[in-house]
């Protein structure tokens, strides 16, 4: 949970590209004081960089790691606090706040009514708010996580049903084009020649008056007919 426990900057929420410079600087010094660079730096240097380090970790610790603005912010003593409520009311933000007597209760979206005053009743009062933050947090991801299962088990359920119909529906058999009848010797080594092939015939009914003579060696050829898918000997002719 992000904090700011000391004073607030001013500008903390309207001038955030200035702020987030000055946490990128306050993560490059924690580098260098982790990494042993300080060694390679005159003793002067070393100290002037750890005393501006201790400076940005006291105002800027709670949001080192804060890489938008909050989408809520909870105050202690709205009226002390008076600049953050201004500047999360100029941004749109929601201000939860613990109001006392001496607080306007107009400046605060989320009213808590108590004691801003006493240590107890801090305690308790950022206690219940953190636990209501990871509460909710936890929701939100339980929620997220029960959504990307239900989409998960419904794209399988659809891509199981488009399967079964697949399976279930009935093959189509693609029309195969069947070729005029042509005669074609198989082997040519056996065919001396094609000869005397008559014309087509006006009448089938009638006897052909001219027939295609194959001349042979020795052994008849087959001869396929890409039309009838048949095989005719010549010996039957």
């Amino acid at each position: 949970m992000f904090y700011i426990n000391q004073r607030w900057l001013g500008g903390l929420l309207t001038n955030w590209v200035t702020v987030q410079k000055s946490v990128k600087r306050l993560k490059d010094l924690d580098e260098m004081a982790a990494d042993g660079r300080y060694e390679l730096l005159p003793k002067k240097e070393v100290v002037k960089l750890e005393r501006e380090r201790k400076h940005l970790q006291a105002n800027l610790a709670g949001i080192k790691n804060l890489g938008r603005l909050p989408d809520a912010l909870f105050v202690i003593d709205s009226n002390k606090e008076a600049i953050a409520v201004k500047e999360a009311r100029k941004l749109g933000i929601p201000v939860v706040a613990v109001v006392d007597t001496n607080c306007d209760p107009s400046e605060v979206d989320y009213i808590i009514p108590g004691n801003d005053d006493a240590l107890r009743a801090i305690r308790l009062f950022a206690s219940k708010i953190a636990d209501s933050v990871v509460e909710g947090a936890q929701a939100a991801t339980d929620k997220q996580s029960a959504e990307l299962a239900a989409g998960i088990s419904a794209t399988s359920e659809e891509a199981a049903i488009e399967t079964v119909a697949a399976q279930a529906a009935p093959e189509v058999v693609a029309p195969v084009a069947v070729a005029e009848p042509v005669v074609a010797a198989t082997s040519a080594e056996s065919v001396e020649a094609v000869a005397e092939v008559t014309p087509r015939r006006s009448n089938p009914a009638a006897p052909a008056a001219g027939h295609s003579r194959i001349f042979r060696e020795k052994r008849p050829a087959p001869i396929a007919c890409a039309g009838r898918f048949a095989r005719i000997s010549l010996r039957e002719l």
